[in-house]
């Protein structure tokens, strides 16, 4: 074998190597690994981006340049215990108080993701990017809460909200460590079904 044929061989050994090192397994940002680190997060960007695919990447490709490193803290057992009994109050609380429950429980799960290192809830577009590079099978349950509150939803449409989401709630409580490239993960317990308060006749949601 000529030294030029060995050369070429040993560059493209190199250059193969340092790509793998760079990005890593499941760690790119091309449209492959972004769909399937994003999921169901990657169709609902698509779909506001109106189908437009190169716009969809370039966005989901800067919020993981962002907040791809953040460091997630864990939670004392004394803290994990006092959110779910937190949560448990409030799944109570929802039968007579469905809109005060609701803004309670999105309140809480802000709280909770900014204990455990995400951006303060009050800055609402970098602390939903950044829990939808981590959690974005279960960000968009969290949303639509916030969007429910927000637009004071009716008993029905703030129950369904509040049981969504517990996906995310339950991710963030969790003992485990979430790799988002695994997909979504299973919520702390069993899942409770919020009963719904029938009002009488003329009576506010």
């Amino acid at each position: 074998m000529s030294t030029v044929l060995i050369v070429a061989v040993i560059v493209v050994f190199v250059a193969v190597v340092a790509a793998f090192l760079h990005f890593g397994p499941g760690r790119g940002t091309g449209r492959g690994s972004l769909r399937r680190r994003f999921g169901p997060e990657y169709d609902r960007v698509l779909a506001r981006h109106d189908g437009d695919t190169k716009a969809t990447e370039a966005e989901l490709g800067a919020r993981v340049e962002r907040h791809g490193s953040l460091t997630v803290s864990r939670l004392t057992p004394e803290t994990r215990e006092r959110y779910v009994a937190r949560w448990t109050g409030l799944q109570e609380q929802f039968v007579d108080a469905p809109q005060q429950a609701a803004y309670e429980a999105e309140r809480l799960v802000g709280a909770l993701a900014h204990e455990r290192g995400f951006p303060a809830a009050d800055d609402q577009e970098n602390h939903l990017d950044a829990l939808s590079v981590h959690h974005p099978h279960h960000v968009n349950g969290y949303r639509t809460l916030h969007s429910s509150v927000r637009d004071g939803g009716g008993t029905e449409e703030l129950r369904a909200a509040f049981l969504e989401a517990r996906g995310l709630f339950g991710e963030l409580v969790s003992t485990r460590d979430h790799d988002p490239d695994r997909g979504p993960g299973r919520a702390p317990g069993r899942q409770k079904v919020l009963p719904v308060r029938h009002h009488a006749k003329g009576e506010g949601a």
